[in-house]
């Protein structure tokens, strides 16, 4: 867990930190942030994934980066491998043949090269129900991601995209909030500022929003909340 992100779990308004992982889930090489959750028949290789952020149900995901806060809707991919087009066949005999002959061992290479295309995914992503992202994608902060598109390029911070393939459809704020919002990153903010910001989140228009919390001393409340407990 990174470091803006400690909590102490004694403190009662915290739910317990610990990952929820639904028992159908396979996960393997991933790691997991504090209050992350996994859902039913989630299959997650080599994915590294923030601070809340949470897959629902059917989702598969390998060889991945993702941020804070971000929600992954059900039956997402992410990072659908491709095959050798170049090759006689793209059949997967010609680079695992270890799964139909002995002596023949798996191709490392061609491991290597897929595993070199990883996915990048930012905080306060949404990627919504059923969309693909391929290889190598880099997607940013606060983007929004469409049901059912298929992400074969990068994606901008705080960009709306969707269909097939995805192109953007509009910008989620305008520049300026969306750099506001970069710069004040609350998704670095500790849980007992943002357990204080949240009211401010559901009731405050964005740009009251950024005027409040870019003047308020994030650290002081941290320390005042710290000596409340």
């Amino acid at each position: 867990m990174e470091e803006g992100l400690r909590t102490n779990d004694d403190d009662p308004r915290l739910r317990p930190s610990e990952p929820r992982i639904h028992p159908s889930a396979e996960l393997k090489e991933t790691r997991l942030g504090r209050f992350v959750e996994i859902g039913q028949r989630v299959l997650l290789r080599d994915v590294a994934i923030g601070d809340f952020s949470y897959f629902e149900r059917g989702c598969e995901a390998i060889y991945t980066d993702i941020g804070k806060f971000s929600s992954i809707a059900a039956n997402v991919r992410i990072n659908a491998l491709d095959h050798p087009m170049e090759r006689p066949t793209t059949h997967k005999l010609s680079y695992r043949p270890n799964e139909y002959f002995r002596f023949l061992p798996i191709d490392a290479g061609w491991r290597e090269h897929r595993r070199a295309k990883r996915v990048a995914i930012g905080h306060d992503v949404w990627v919504g129900h059923g969309a693909v992202i391929m290889p190598g994608v880099q997607i940013g902060d606060g983007a929004v991601i469409g049901a059912n598109a298929v992400v074969a390029k990068d994606v901008a911070s705080y960009t709306i995209v969707a269909g097939v393939p995805a192109r953007p459809l509009r910008e989620r704020f305008p520049a300026e909030i969306a750099e506001r919002l970069r710069r004040l990153a609350w998704w670095d903010w500790s849980p007992e500022v943002l357990f204080a910001a949240i009211p401010d989140m559901q009731a405050l228009p964005i740009e009251a929003f950024l005027d409040k919390w870019e003047t308020a001393d994030i650290a002081a409340q941290s320390a005042s909340s710290a000596k409340r407990k």
